[in-house]
């Protein structure tokens, strides 16, 4: 392994764990001046771990041991998802393990100690955020395993740092493939991380809750790292989206220092209007009904099948 290998490894894995919590503060502070209100500080999430982090945790007596661990393996399988996707270059030491397939088979195994967490105390409000929550997911992955797919098809492999090198070296032309599934997306990336029009992070409305309905029983340490893994799978899913449909600007090949210097800019130039992007699109959207989630789901997942059979019938 070469050294800047490795440097850049820990480059990422050191930027999404300072990052994540920020690029959720940009895009609160972005909705809320699109929504003519006094935006919080960009600081404000760091502060909320700090004081979690402070406190003292209070368990359920009925409390497993599984509800003691789930924040950990969440936190971990986002951290470890941080770790093979190419946001900064494509020649990571963990190249070997950073394929598509697996990356989406970390994101359900977070969501199932998740669920299972919540339905372990026993509450109303958990068990129902975790139903709801698996129904998401249950509709989410398969749409996500096909635009995974379609970048596997133009690409010939399905090694994301692969997929990304392949689609930052190939000529600048407008892929219609590409454009569906990029709207595909969107939509998958909206519902997994619980945002509008599939659920409101900003609701404390217990019968509509989604992710916040599972957290309601954890606090201190636990609540923080549930909600640090929660902020790194929003950076996960934005960095996902930069591999697979805007690749250009990180290290790839044998690049040296240099260009790793520049991709650290370019990563925080399409957070900033990634986050933007995102906080439009909420502004703009109402929560759906949640009988209506599914609907939803099912249009991100034609617009996939749409991308493939465009690649495979027309080439394009």
């Amino acid at each position: 392994m070469k050294p800047i290998e490795w440097l850049t490894q820990v480059l990422e894995v050191g930027a999404a764990l300072a990052a994540a919590p920020l690029f959720q503060g940009w895009v609160n502070q972005c909705r809320a001046w699109l929504q003519n209100r006094r935006a919080p500080s960009l600081l404000l999430p760091y502060r909320g771990l700090r004081k979690l982090l402070h406190k003292d945790a209070v368990i359920a007596t009925n409390a497993s041991p599984l509800f003691r661990v789930a924040p950990y393996v969440v936190f971990a399988t986002m951290l470890t998802a941080a770790a093979v996707i190419p946001s900064m270059g494509t020649r990571l030491p963990f190249s070997t393990a950073a394929d598509a397939i697996a990356l989406v088979g970390l994101f359900a195994t977070a969501r199932m100690f998740l669920a299972l967490a919540a339905m372990d105390i026993g509450t109303p409000f958990g068990t129902l955020g975790a139903r709801r929550e698996m129904m998401v997911g249950f509709l989410a992955e398969p749409a996500l395993l096909m635009i995974v797919f379609v970048a596997s098809l133009i690409s010939s492999t399905t090694a994301l740092p692969l997929i990304s090198e392949h689609l930052a070296t190939r000529a600048l032309v407008l892929s219609p493939s590409l454009a569906f599934t990029a709207v595909a997306f969107t939509m998958v990336l909206l519902a997994e991380n619980g945002r509008i029009p599939i659920d409101n992070p900003a609701t404390h409305l217990e019968l509509t809750m989604i992710h916040e309905a599972m957290l309601l029983e954890y606090s201190a340490r636990h609540l923080a790292l549930m909600e640090l893994g929660a902020d790194l799978k929003l950076l996960n899913y934005a960095c996902i989206g930069f591999a697979l449909f805007i690749p250009w600007g990180s290290a790839t090949g044998g690049a040296g220092p240099l260009a790793l210097a520049a991709a650290i800019p370019a990563l925080a130039l399409k957070l900033l209007v990634a986050g933007a992007v995102l906080a439009l699109i909420e502004t703009l959207s109402a929560k759906l009904r949640v009988f209506r989630a599914p609907e939803f789901l099912a249009t991100a997942f034609l617009f996939a099948v749409l991308g493939m059979l465009v690649h495979l019938l027309l080439g394009a």
